[in-house]
């Protein structure tokens, strides 16, 4: 997908009549390439968000609200300074670039009226925001551009501001579709829609597409194999488009692919997929790019947050796995340990045999009922005597080993399942404060070296409540210390305590009240546990359930660790429990 010139024209047409006027109430920088504007406009308050993120750049209205961390960064705080309470004039786009400009009327520290604009350019990994004063000097950037990223253009403050450089395409604007027809048809080695992708300003290749499908339905006509019919064609669906662009004409539409995710965004209506991909009209455009990026978004900007967490756990998971690896392999050596009891045994009844400085000695076997020979290797610089104790030494050190082996494995395995979980968690995390919880737990796990000087604990969420059809009441853990007291202190023994089987998942709770709880509310329940699990994406998930009475916590378990009885399973498929929030 990519936001094209012309959607973005039209995006800032639909900003700029809401928006004039606004005067700006806050600024905020929630992530590191993403910036939210607090307007107040005549229709209230709005949030204009900038991002400049690589794979989502965009600018519009939203319905996000940010979760700001605790220290804003240098370049928001640039931004307050000099844009609160500035008024928007106006929004302004340099022919058909990917680029806004939001001029402001601000006032300086000293009450002095001066001009700045922001200029948001939306250019994929390019993508940057930058605020200049009257004289078009960059005051500051999003994302500061120096010699060694860039020898072309450089973005630092106190250098005059330069368009990125051209492509040297052609605007609808400005040229007549004549001329920009026969330049397309001088690409003579390219297909027709990539002709037009590489002659028109502004468009994206899904336009190109639709106006090549216009023209000839196979999709994939060569630009050698046009006729004067199809030039005609293409004369008047570059008319049509320039007339969209100028008019403000077109019709925000998201594209589905066949499992009802969105694919890909326009300004038309899209004919060159026939019935295969749905398509959804919106009144707005900013309404489309929030419908298209929220889900997106939300797991973006939570990659984003728990990527230091998500990599200290995956290496942690490493080095456990490889650690219980190595102590099945010395596990597995000690199964051969009764050939030494054996050996030493032989060979200490074959003492008078044995010659002193022998590399080894034959003898009968008597564990053997056919009393095979077996060779017993020796060590020459040992006396028969001492190669027997050898053996028997060799034996306890073996039956030992597997005996402690045993313990460390199971230990191991328990850490390694609790670590899982904690991944678990990190993934399903959904706001900061759910990955504040998680470090804070992961600290007093000993896996994050507290900091020095004292911590102020973060504030602790409530249990995620939900309700079935039945009106009962679901409460699911956030992580595994909210899964303990959920589970051993918050809940009656009496209610009903969910957990996928053998896969990492939220504690479910449902509160019965003393109340007999129908098989429905269960199955429901069990959807809601097996959403908030490793396997929220599989289906015919398997989900024990019993009562809370028959849950308990050994002494030595890690945290959100439990085991129970008496329980039954459900094979669910999992479903988002949001719209049974209470």
């Amino acid at each position: 997908m990519a936001l094209d010139g012309i959607f973005l024209g039209l995006l800032g047409k639909e900003i700029e009549n809401i928006a004039v006027g606004a005067k700006v109430n806050q600024v905020q920088q929630p992530a590191r390439d993403e910036l939210v504007f607090t307007l107040h406009t005549k229709e209230g308050n709005k949030r204009l968000l900038i991002s400049a993120r690589a794979d989502s750049p965009r600018v519009s209205f939203t319905d996000y609200a940010p979760e700001n961390p605790k220290e804003p960064p240098m370049f928001c705080m640039f931004l307050r300074k000099h844009l609160c309470s500035a008024r928007l004039k106006g929004v302004r786009q340099h022919e058909a670039e990917r680029i806004l400009f939001f001029d402001f009327d601000a006032i300086n520290s000293v009450g002095d009226r001066r001009k700045l604009t922001l200029v948001a350019e939306i250019m994929g990994k390019h993508s940057n925001c930058i605020l200049l004063d009257a004289e078009g000097v960059i005051l500051d950037a999003l994302k500061r551009i120096d010699m060694t990223l860039s020898s072309k253009r450089m973005v630092l403050p106190q250098l005059p501001y330069e368009l990125p450089p051209s492509q040297g395409k052609m605007s609808l604007f400005d040229v007549p579709a004549q001329v920009i027809v026969h330049r397309i048809t001088e690409e003579k080695t390219k297909t027709l829609d990539k002709a037009i992708l590489n002659t028109v300003m502004g468009i994206s290749p899904i336009v190109a597409r639709e106006l090549s499908f216009s023209v000839d339905k196979s999709g994939d006509k060569a630009v050698t194999d046009l006729d004067e019919n199809d030039i005609e064609k293409l004369k008047t669906e570059i008319d049509k488009l320039r007339e969209i662009a100028l008019g403000n004409k077109g019709i925000p539409t998201l594209i589905k692919n066949a499992e009802g995710k969105p694919f890909d965004l326009t300004f038309i209506p899209v004919n060159q997929y026939g019935n295969t991909l749905e398509q959804r009209q919106f009144t707005s455009y900013c309404e489309l790019l929030d419908e298209y990026y929220r889900s997106r978004d939300t797991i973006e900007r939570m990659k984003a947050h728990s990527r230091d967490l998500t990599k200290l756990v995956v290496n942690a998971i490493g080095r456990l796995t490889r650690k219980i690896n190595a102590q099945k392999a010395e596990l597995e050596a000690t199964k051969d340990r009764e050939s030494l009891r054996i050996r030493g045994d032989l060979l200490q009844a074959n003492l008078y045999r044995t010659e002193k400085g022998a590399s080894y000695i034959d003898v009968e076997n008597f564990y053997d009922e056919n009393y095979a020979t077996l060779r017993i290797p020796l060590d020459p610089s040992k006396s028969p005597s001492q190669n027997a104790q050898k053996f028997y030494r060799d034996y306890a050190r073996a039956k030992t080993a597997d005996k402690i082996l045993r313990v460390q494995i199971e230990k191991a395995q328990s850490e390694l399942l609790y670590l899982e979980s904690v991944l678990d968690e990190i993934e399903r995390a959904q706001t900061q404060k759910d990955m504040q919880l998680i470090r804070a737990e992961l600290m007093d796990s000993g896996y994050i070296k507290m900091q020095k000087g004292k911590q102020k604990p973060p504030q602790e969420l409530p249990p995620k409540e939900y309700r079935t059809s039945g009106g009962f009441t679901v409460l699911v853990g956030r992580n595994n210390r909210q899964n303990d007291k959920l589970t051993l202190k918050l809940s009656h023994k009496e209610d009903i305590w969910l957990h996928t089987k053998d896969i990492p998942s939220s504690h479910t709770v449902i509160v019965t009240q003393g109340r007999e709880v129908p098989e429905t509310d269960i199955l429901e329940a069990a959807r809601f546990c097996a959403y908030h699990s490793k396997a929220r994406e599989s289906s015919q998930v398997p989900v024990d359930y019993t009562k809370i009475r028959y849950v308990s916590k050994p002494s030595d378990a890690p945290i959100g660790r439990v085991i129970y009885t008496h329980q039954k399973t459900v094979f669910v498929t999992p479903e988002n429990p949001e719209k049974f929030s209470t």
